[in-house]
């Protein structure tokens, strides 16, 4: 960096008066950067007579200026008081301006301020140029490098006693932030002044510079441990040995360990079983990608996602590791987030209020408070899962997985793949990288498993052990991953009857009997024809946009037919009326044939059209109560006609035991 300071061996006051007055051109003997000056204060308009003190800053003005430079005048401070020591006691003065050549600060001798020669300098006041002429603090600022000005080089006679020696100061990115100066009597002027000036304008920038690293790397750090700390997954920082020495909190719970107790760990010390990570020292640095580990925690086993990256130094050598670990369990909660595994359903959405229905559903309230497992009976179309969903989300596990599976609808040789998952190439069309079982995704919520009396005898021996051990292997694998499921199963059979048959392992059938309840079918709770016809209704006809209105003949006939269907023929019939009620009235008409020649309909006289709220009941439970009486025994009497009296084929199509038969021929007086 070039100073300027001026030739003390030549004496320009003759050449000052020349350019001030304009009688002569003769300026041979300034320096450019003080000629340049002149010139810009003699286009500006500069009074170089002017006795008058500088314009300033005061009140409000002034406070914003030093606000705003809050940062430069405490990095500048030290600096300052350090020059004024070398010079106190002489008359001169240590002054910080601005980037408007505003005095922030000023250090001098008592009475500087009332000293002709120094009187313009105090707090406020403007050495800029256009107020003050050619003067070091204003030409650095024009310049925007070291300047010093002594004697007849100030532009302004009353500025001819000093010499002012000032160099700028930058911020990090460069720009002129203000400018550091020192000022006194003529007689002082030395050439080493702008050398400490300088230098101390080079401490304080780089200072200003440090600073500001110093504050962006502790933004960055509270950003990076913000992050560290608040990350759902569980984050590790091993050294080049393996050992923690740091951890999250989402670790913490993962170990259900605190920081101290872990940190200072192996973590191959941690892992289960012999995976080649614990036999190898855990050399997490060569991984790819993700690898399933087991972890040994507080809470028990852990199966958690873990990936990894190493630290390198300058000379590419593995300083340590940076873990990430993910509990499958969570993974598995995201899977179910997007995948439509879910339960929706609560008990509020059991429409029935028959006695009947009312002991189903109490019974299925008492077992969502328990972990047991449940046992749900009933005949198809009756809500056997609309039980299960409700049970689960009034348990205890309500936040966790809901993952149902229909065992009858699945190839008998594909329910293993689909309850225990398989490894990579355990079967051919097997996917790429294996899939997770059922009994995974559902790890620590509830495993649905509908018509459980269609799961091959072969895959029932595995369910039984899964069930006893809580542990389970995928199909083709080695890995033993713990299982915290509950389970309710859901059949239409007579399971206990398949026991007999030899076509269901009488283990598991009291393995999964634990908590049971039977759903009955329509046609034993009369009473809960007309809420749901009603719940239907109202129904489509919200989701249409109008009202129905219905024949009370119709009722005649719901009440009168036996709906093997259950509730789902129900809901379609009803689906059905509406889409022909093209009048806006449900009418005997819109009914299928089977229910209008249904032999013990009873069709009324009545030709109203009542709102559906306001359907009347046709006959009282007594009758309904004989009614169902007739139609079990004429359908009994039917199956066994049609069978030739085998008890057992009748049992079999009926859905219930031998026994049940024998009892219902006995209460009926029918002969063997």
């Amino acid at each position: 960096m070039n100073f300027h300071i001026p030739a003390i061996h030549a004496p320009i006051d003759a050449q000052w008066l020349s350019f001030v007055d304009g009688s002569s051109s003769d300026v041979g003997r300034v320096r450019e950067v003080i000629l340049s000056s002149w010139k810009r204060c003699h286009t500006t308009g500069v009074n170089p007579y002017d006795n008058s003190i500088h314009p300033h800053l005061q009140g409000e003005g002034l406070n914003r200026a030093l606000n705003r430079r809050e940062r430069l005048l405490a990095v500048a401070h030290p600096f300052m008081t350090d020059l004024y020591a070398i010079v106190r006691g002489t008359g001169f003065v240590v002054v910080l301006t601005n980037e408007d050549g505003y005095i922030l600060e000023l250090f001098g001798d008592e009475g500087a301020d009332e000293t002709p020669m120094t009187s313009n300098f105090f707090v406020g006041a403007s050495w800029h140029e256009r107020d003050a002429g050619t003067n070091a603090i204003g030409t650095a600022l024009e310049e925007q490098k070291p300047v010093q000005v002594t004697g007849p080089e100030h532009y302004c006679r009353k500025h001819h006693c000093l010499t002012c020696s000032a160099a700028p100061l930058f911020d990090p990115d460069d720009r002129v932030i203000g400018i550091l100066d020192i000022s006194g009597s003529f007689q002082g002027a030395h050439l080493h002044t702008l050398g400490m000036v300088v230098a101390a304008a080079k401490a304080i920038s780089a200072q200003l510079r440090i600073r500001m690293k110093n504050h962006q790397l502790a933004v960055a750090n509270k950003k990076l441990v913000s992050f560290f700390n608040m990350v759902s997954d569980g984050l590790l920082i091993l050294d080049q040995d393996g050992t923690i020495t740091e951890l999250n909190p989402a670790a913490e719970r993962i170990f259900g360990r605190i920081r101290s107790e872990l940190t200072g760990i192996k973590l191959a010390l941690l892992l289960i079983g012999d995976s080649p990570e614990k036999r190898n020292g855990l050399h997490l640095t060569k991984w790819q990608g993700e690898k399933e580990i087991l972890l040994d925690t507080g809470n028990g086993p852990c199966q958690c996602l873990a990936s990894a990256e190493s630290f390198v130094d300058e000379g590419e050598t593995v300083t340590g590791s940076f873990i990430t670990l993910r509990p499958i369990k969570a993974v598995q909660n995201l899977v179910h987030r997007y995948s439509g595994y879910s339960a929706s359903l609560q008990f509020s959405d059991i429409i029935g209020n028959s006695r009947e229905m009312q002991e189903a559903v109490d019974l299925a309230k008492l077992s969502a408070q328990s972990a047991s497992n449940v046992l749900l009976q009933g005949e198809s179309g009756t809500g056997k899962e609309i039980f299960a969903q409700a049970i689960h989300n009034q348990g205890c596990r309500h936040a966790a997985p809901f993952i149902p599976l229909n065992c009858g609808a699945i190839p008998r040789e594909l329910v293993g793949s689909e309850l225990f998952g398989y490894e990579d190439g355990a079967f051919t069309g097997a996917c790429r990288g294996g899939k997770p079982g059922k009994f995974e995704l559902a790890s620590g919520g509830t495993l649905f498993l509908d018509e459980i009396g269609d799961m091959p005898l072969e895959q029932q021996a595995v369910l039984l052990r899964v069930i006893q051990e809580k542990r389970m292997t995928r199909i083709g694998g080695i890995k033993v991953i713990p299982v915290d499921v509950r389970l309710i199963c859901a059949t239409h059979k007579n399971l206990l009857e398949k026991v007999r048959e030899g076509t269901f392992r009488q283990d598991l059938y009291y393995r999964l009997n634990v908590m049971s309840i039977t759903i009955p079918p329509l046609r034993e709770r009369l009473d809960d024809i007309l809420p749901l016809f009603r719940y239907f209704l109202d129904k489509l006809g919200r989701d249409r946009g109008h009202k129905l209105t219905v024949d009370r003949d119709v009722m005649h006939y719901l009440y009168a037919y036996p709906w093997p269907g259950n509730v789902r023929e129900l809901q379609n019939v009803v689906e059905r009326a509406t889409n022909l009620a093209v009048s806006g009235a449900v009418t005997v008409h819109q009914l299928p044939t089977e229910i209008v020649g249904w032999q013990d309909g009873i069709p009324s006289n009545s030709n109203g059209f009542p709102p559906a709220a306001d359907i009347p009941q046709p006959v009282n439970r007594q009758q309904r109560i004989g009614q169902r009486k007739d139609r079990e025994k004429n359908q009994l009497l039917h199956l066994l006609n049609t069978h030739d009296g085998n008890i057992t084929r009748v049992a079999r199509e009926l859905g219930v035991s031998r026994k049940t038969i024998y009892n219902r021929m006995h209460r009926f007086a029918i002969a063997q």
